[in-house]
């Protein structure tokens, strides 16, 4: 009887790792990976590898800071230090 308990934890200590397996690709073999076909961030069109990376750096570019007024950086500045301070006093 002792001989059947041993053979259950080998055949479940065996079969254990088999289903510790990861199913999905690891991040390294995706990161080098070529993109081949993609879709538009615009519309989700399938577009080729060239026109995706004309739309992704387009979006980027378009991605600056618009100017604000000087009362607005000051009042933005006074907020983060405000906030920067809290977390070093630790103030409610």
């Amino acid at each position: 009887m002792r001989s059947f308990y041993i053979g259950l934890v080998l055949v479940g200590w065996l079969n254990f790792p088999a289903s510790a397996l990861p199913t999905d690709t690891p991040e390294e073999v995706l990161r080098n990976e070529i993109i081949t076909e993609a879709r538009s961030p615009i519309d989700g069109q399938v577009i080729d590898a060239g026109e995706y990376a004309l739309q992704t750096s387009e979006l980027q570019a378009d991605n600056t800071v618009p100017d604000l007024a000087p009362s607005v950086v000051n009042l933005i500045n006074l907020l983060r230090l405000r906030q920067f301070l809290r977390s070093i006093l630790l103030l409610p």
